[in-house]
């Protein structure tokens, strides 16, 4: 898609009202995890070197309209005063008198951020009265907070239209890794998708069997995939009932020339604990008081073969209970394996979703990966090929 970027607007002597995505961890009114402060210091570098004001947009929590103080933006200051090695000032509201006298008080270079924008109501209802409030405070909006690019709000939908308007530096490296896994991606495409539920990921499944050339399914989602396909599966976590959307979602895939891969040797223990007992066995052998936990050493060898044929991967999910030992084996050595192929030049690899970025971290294959968001559930919504509010407004006309 065809969007402007920091390097097509001029910023000297603007103002630039940048909406980014700081809902970071808080404990005991200390900042826990910076990583999303940090992740958006080039935007606010290029525009305080070009000779610009930063104005600094964001919510911070569920506040649902109403003023909560324990969800004021002021707590995240000084991680932000530590990111960027410089002083933030802090207005009390996003809009009005407060807003209006901190910016007018600012000099070039400077940088300041306003209060939480969801402690208006009309935040969330992507009210244009309220956009227009917050455009009203500078000369250019940039959105870096591709995390909630998915909301249609006030600050992140309506006041793309009412400046002149760019994506930032972390949304524009966000946006390219995504049109290069999906949207123009080099081929052939695999895509693991894995987690507890088939009900939860129907779109996405149903989306990347049309774009994708090999799909993986781990996890939970297997197991009712192998009860589709007439398996037992002990006492295994599985959506039964599903089994004929499984069905249907193989008959897709088959139709569209995507090929299914579902484990082919499983990893089973009597119960759910670290270093339980366990015994590895072939896909159609689960005995009836056993559950799977994980994916075996055959199904792992059958993904890399499926990696070293391809040029992209989409990752969505891990192979099983990777949060206890020994039932994170499969996940940690298909990423492993994904990384090296990265690291080679062979793959590019994309990776996201709350349970993946942890995932692969456990691995140690994270930091080989091409790209790994960190956004959620823009980043399913954007999978299941669902327009994002956020992304379409900073399209060019």
């Amino acid at each position: 898609m065809a969007f402007k970027t920091l390097d097509d607007l001029e910023f000297a002597g603007k103002t630039a009202l940048v909406r980014v995505d700081i809902n970071v961890p808080v404990e005991n009114g200390r900042v826990t995890d910076a990583t999303r402060i940090e992740r958006i210091v080039p935007t606010i570098r290029h525009i305080t070197e070009a000779g610009g004001k930063v104005v600094l947009l964001a919510h911070f929590g569920r506040p649902k309209g109403a003023h909560v103080a324990e969800m004021s933006l002021s707590v995240v200051c000084p991680a932000l005063e530590a990111a960027l090695g410089q002083p933030v000032a802090f207005a009390e509201d996003c809009i009005g008198g407060p807003a209006k006298k901190v910016v007018a008080a600012m000099q070039a270079g400077e940088v300041a951020l306003m209060e939480n924008t969801r402690f208006h109501e009309g935040e969330e209802k992507n009210d244009k009265l309220l956009a227009a409030s917050m455009a009203a405070l500078g000369d250019i909006y940039v959105n870096d907070a591709f995390s909630a690019a998915h909301r249609a709000h006030a600050s992140t939908e309506a006041i793309a239209h009412l400046r002149p308007a760019c994506a930032g530096r972390l949304m524009e490296a966000e946006l390219k890794a995504l049109e290069a896994a999906l949207e123009a991606p080099a081929r052939p495409v695999a895509a693991v998708v894995g987690g507890a539920k088939v009900s939860s990921k129907l779109e996405l499944l149903s989306n990347l069997i049309r774009k994708v050339d090999h799909l993986i399914i781990g996890g939970g989602m297997a197991n009712t995939f192998l009860v589709a396909k007439g398996l037992e599966i002990g006492t295994s976590l599985a959506e039964r009932d599903m089994a004929d959307t499984a069905r249907e979602i193989m008959d897709q895939a088959q139709a569209a020339g995507c090929t299914l891969h579902l484990p082919v040797d499983i990893v089973v223990a009597r119960e759910f604990a670290a270093n339980a007992a366990h015994e590895v066995l072939p896909v159609d052998q689960c005995p009836a008081d056993a559950m799977i936990l994980d994916a075996g050493p055959d199904s792992v060898t059958a993904i890399a073969g499926v990696f070293a044929q391809c040029r992209t991967l989409v990752w969505n999910g891990p192979l099983g209970a990777f949060e206890i030992a020994p039932f994170d084996t499969a996940t940690n050595a298909a990423a492993k394996e994904a990384a090296r192929l990265t690291h080679e030049g062979m793959l590019t690899s994309v990776a996201g979703g709350g349970d993946t970025v942890a995932a692969l971290n456990k691995s140690g294959a994270a930091a080989e990966f091409s790209y790994i968001s960190t956004a959620g559930g823009a980043f399913l919504e954007w999978m299941e090929g669902k327009t994002l509010p956020g992304v379409a407004a900073l399209e060019k006309e």
